[in-house]
């Protein structure tokens, strides 16, 4: 006969919070939802969710994304595990946190069940937010800021078809400093991971610049052969 096992002390409850971030019009934002039930009703926060019993973290991270903004095979990975005592008025509950990065042309912000609204802000416009989601999205920035120097994620925030000044204006915006165009175009074009489509931006007034595509199978090919990308 199997013998069972009980564990007698408290346990906590295990949450999913992501920051989702997009990026459109020169502008980084993150996705918000407000929320329809206690605690913090009518109050803006991340996504998020309780782990089911049956599922790992990522397993949770992608139903919640699912259910709560009906985003579906976006770039995400685990961020940091929140732990604070008090940071949820509910319960002792423990959050691993997410990020995720999406092009923002190709996803409509969509509230799920428990949520009355789904909205992108700007990083620095954001509410005041539920929670400790206002640390969580601090701590996000900071990966990001590091992360975008060393590994080509930023292609993420990007609709498929670019602009060198469209890249450059990102990289830009996440580190909060102005960079040498000539330097900057000399530099990521001399990596060859952009593809040139022989293309042009169409209905502009001013001159129609060339249209580029990041060329993730070259990215793959040089990183096993020790290639390091930094910008």
């Amino acid at each position: 006969m199997k013998k069972e096992f009980y564990y007698k002390y408290e346990r906590p409850a295990v949450t999913i919070d992501a920051v989702i971030f997009g990026f459109a019009e020169a502008s980084l934002k993150v996705l918000l939802i407000k929320r329809g039930i206690e605690p913090f009703k009518g109050k803006w926060a991340l996504p998020g969710g309780f782990i089911q019993m049956k599922e790992t973290a990522d397993e949770g991270a992608n139903r919640i994304l699912k259910k709560e903004t009906n985003l579906i095979g976006v770039f995400m990975e685990q961020l940091y595990t929140f732990t604070d005592i008090k940071r949820d008025p509910r319960e002792r509950i423990i959050s691993i946190a997410y990020f995720a990065l999406v092009k923002q042309e190709n996803y409509h912000a969509q509230a799920g069940d428990d949520e009355t609204s789904a909205e992108w802000f700007e990083i620095d416009k954001l509410p005041k937010l539920a929670f400790d989601h206002e640390k969580i999205v601090s701590t996000a920035i900071q990966r990001l800021k590091g992360k975008i120097r060393y590994q080509p994620i930023g292609f993420e925030l990007l609709p498929e078809k670019f602009k060198l000044s469209q890249l450059q204006d990102l990289y830009e915006v996440i580190l909060e400093i102005p960079i040498d165009k000539r330097n900057f175009r000399k530099k990521i074009l001399q990596m060859e991971l952009l593809k040139d489509l022989d293309e042009k931006e169409t209905n502009v007034a001013h001159k129609a610049a060339k249209l580029y595509k990041f060329d993730k199978n070259k990215y793959d090919e040089l990183m096993k052969k020790g290639f390091n990308f930094e910008l």
